[in-house]
């Protein structure tokens, strides 16, 4: 108590400078603290800029498709017809990015015969909200699958699906549980949720600050506490032994490229790897004529677009 005492009113030479000393750790350790709230705020919930489109003069004919998630909001995508009872692709958009941005990828797979789907993630887009980077995520695509198989006009038991980062942690979420998936095809793919927290961080240039990284791991996982226990998604991909897969790694995103070669190895046959020196968002468009022909073409030979 004496030890205490001397602290809260230091009469000594040392006694004054140990007092210091320890206000000046706790405004360090607060200051990071909070450093490290805001920053994942700021990851948590990117800036959204809607692409606002009018689907009756849009090329493919799209028409609006809604689907009901497990808790009962509605949401809204945009379904591209191609053959009917053909199968559909569910592209998935990536962190950051919007349905907007793949169109030209929906375009290719529909001029070859598949239905296509897409729709904006939650904080993306024109879906508002706080992004968990993957974990509701999954369940929302999984509602718009459910969704889908119900309608009269494609195969409701043969599925494809693409996406990137983000929707690619998603893609393999939904690949590893649900039997309608007949091929799918991920970009720059990472293992669990966490993973992007840190990818974010460090892109942030914060690190220079001790223990950010730890502060937003942790508040990442006071948000998402109920997913506290779920395990990285490479423990699940046995399931999707038998399912022919394809995995994209760009050289311009190494840490995501290095999380997409481990998720590669794991994953059992048959798969792929394709190896791009930029990723998909920054290819120009010669580039990406030739990325998106790769994509269809897997899906052609894997999951042609036959009437079922």
């Amino acid at each position: 108590m004496a030890v205490l005492s001397e602290l809260r009113y230091p009469t000594t030479r040392l006694a004054k400078l140990l007092s210091g000393l320890l206000a000046l750790i706790l405004f360090a350790i607060v200051s990071v603290a909070t450093i490290s709230g805001f920053l994942l705020y700021q990851i948590l919930k990117p800036a959204r800029t809607p692409a606002t489109f009018d689907l009756s003069v849009m090329m493919g004919h799209p028409t609006t498709f809604s689907f009901t998630l497990a808790d009962g909001t509605q949401r809204e995508g945009w379904f591209f017809p191609g053959l009917r009872g053909a199968p559909t692709v569910v592209v998935s958009h990536g962190y950051t990015s919007q349905r907007a941005d793949v169109l030209t990828l929906v375009t290719a797979l529909q001029e070859h015969g598949f239905n296509v789907f897409l729709f904006d993630y939650m904080g993306h887009g024109s879906t508002q909200g706080v992004t968990t980077l993957g974990y509701r995520e999954t369940g929302e695509l999984r509602a718009a699958i459910q969704a889908l198989s119900t309608r009269d006009d494609v195969a409701p038991k043969r599925f494809g699906l693409w996406g990137i980062d983000m929707g690619g942690y998603v893609t393999l979420e939904v690949a590893s549980s649900d039997p309608r998936i007949a091929a799918f095809a991920v970009d720059d793919a990472y293992d669990d949720p966490r993973d992007l927290v840190q990818i974010e961080v460090n892109r942030s240039g914060l690190t220079a600050l001790p223990y950010v990284g730890h502060f937003c791991n942790f508040g990442f996982e006071m948000v998402e506490y109920q997913y506290r226990r779920e395990p990285p998604v490479s423990t699940r991909l046995g399931s999707t032994r038998g399912v022919p897969k394809l995995f994209i790694q760009s050289a311009d995103r190494p840490a995501l490229a290095a999380d997409t070669a481990r998720l590669f190895a794991e994953a059992p046959d048959p798969k792929q790897m394709v190896n791009d020196r930029l990723s998909y968002r920054d290819m120009p468009d010669d580039d990406r004529k030739v990325y998106e022909n790769q994509v269809v073409n897997f899906f052609l030979q894997y999951l042609p677009p036959t009437a079922e």
